[in-house]
């Protein structure tokens, strides 16, 4: 008897063990999974909030050399990319067409052209002594101000902007040096122009011109190559001093308005191996409409840049050649920041989920900068913690997450 009772209780305790054992497989079958998801930490880092468009390299101040008056040009030898020097190298020779006579009115006109011309060169020689004044007391100015600096009086901000003032006026004596030099070309120009023709004086042709470079650099481009007989006016060479090159970037005027003059610039995918340092010296007053590739009208506003490098950096750039630009219009280091795909709109603020015990935890959070990134931690999260990147729709306050691929 004692040995059925055993048997008989062996057998009840096998069946409620299965049944306890089969109810807990149901009970674990019930319970919520973990919801895979993307995590990511919460770091201190450099953080650069730029401004990126396309952008094309342009001599600052270029010459289109023209016929000045009607006749025949000889064939030009020069080629795009040879070297000329101001007032010696000629560029084209230009065989006048027979003289006529000249009355009154035509005369007098020609004769105003000249004193027009002569009144220009004197106005940019005014510009330019000038110019050469405003840099002379830019000098002495910055010569007090690395006084001050060296004995703290001043900040080194107001000594920066000093240098850049400086340079600026460096480069407004080189731009009117320019406007002198082209207004001394469209003298002589007009006095090639003035052919006092007198019957007993007129001769089957003109003394040749020879058409000598306003300025020294290479030839740009050649639009006469071939002996022709050419109209006043027509364009013969485009000539420039490669130095002087700048970057020009048209951007939206949304963006436009938050550029500022002297802001950091990157240049980038030129073709070189690294990116190249270059300064927003003008954001441009007016804008104009543009059509983008979708047909959308937008107002862009053109942002000029200058290099900061030296020439030998970006020597291989020549011009209208494509570049990309990135103006930096805020960086600070050591910034708390959060991946921008982790963020997302609660009524009208921002917020993340925290991974707290392998638990998603709704966290509203306020931000500051952002990049297409990352987005500055103003509160809210703290370096060392986890969110969840890109959260799906399967993620709430309080589910258990895990790493995925784990």
């Amino acid at each position: 008897m004692a040995a059925k009772k055993e048997k008989k209780l062996t057998r009840r305790l096998v069946v409620w063990g299965g049944c306890l054992a089969i109810l807990a497989l149901i009970i674990l079958a019930l319970l919520p999974k973990p919801q895979p998801a993307d995590f990511a930490t919460i770091e201190k880092a450099p953080l650069q909030v730029t401004l990126d468009e396309e952008g094309e390299t342009r001599v600052r101040d270029r010459f289109m050399v023209s016929a000045p008056h009607a006749g025949r040009v000889l064939r030009i030898e020069l080629e795009p990319g040879d070297p000329v020097i101001a007032e010696e190298t000629v560029l084209a020779t230009f065989q006048p067409s027979d003289p006529v006579l000249l009355d009154a009115r035509s005369r007098a006109e020609a004769q105003a052209r000249v004193q027009a011309a002569r009144a220009a060169v004197g106005r940019a020689e005014a510009g330019l002594e000038s110019a050469r004044a405003e840099l002379r007391f830019s000098d002495a100015e910055l010569g007090r101000y690395r006084k001050l600096a060296a004995e703290n009086i001043i900040s080194k901000e107001r000594l920066e902007q000093a240098e850049l003032e400086r340079d600026m006026r460096l480069k407004a004596v080189n731009a009117a040096d320019f406007s002198a030099r082209a207004s001394t070309y469209d003298l002589e120009v007009a006095r090639a122009s003035l052919v006092e023709a007198r019957s007993e004086q007129a001769q089957p042709h003109g003394e040749p011109i020879a058409i000598r470079s306003p300025v020294s650099g290479t030839v740009l481009r050649r639009l006469r190559e071939s002996e022709a007989v050419v109209p006043a006016g027509e364009p013969l060479l485009e000539v420039a001093d490669p130095q002087r090159m700048e970057i020009v970037s048209d951007m939206l005027s949304t963006d436009a308005v938050r550029v500022k003059q002297g802001q950091r610039v990157l240049v980038e995918r030129w073709g070189g191996e690294r990116a190249l340092q270059a300064v927003v010296r003008r954001v441009e007053p007016y804008g104009f409409t543009k059509i983008s590739a979708l047909g959308v009208e937008e107002q862009r506003v053109n942002v000029v840049m200058d290099f900061e490098d030296s020439r030998e950096a970006w020597d291989a750039l020549g011009d209208g050649y494509r570049v990309e630009v990135r103006i930096v219009i805020w960086e600070q280091d050591d910034i708390a920041q959060v991946p921008t795909s982790s963020l997302f709109r609660v009524d009208d603020g921002w917020a993340a989920y925290v991974v707290e015990a392998g638990v998603a935890q709704l966290r509203e959070i306020e931000i500051g900068q952002r990049n297409g990134l990352y987005a500055q931690i103003l509160s809210g999260l703290d370096s060392g913690q986890t969110v969840i990147v890109h959260p799906s729709d399967a993620i709430a306050d309080g589910v258990k997450v895990e790493q995925r691929g784990s």
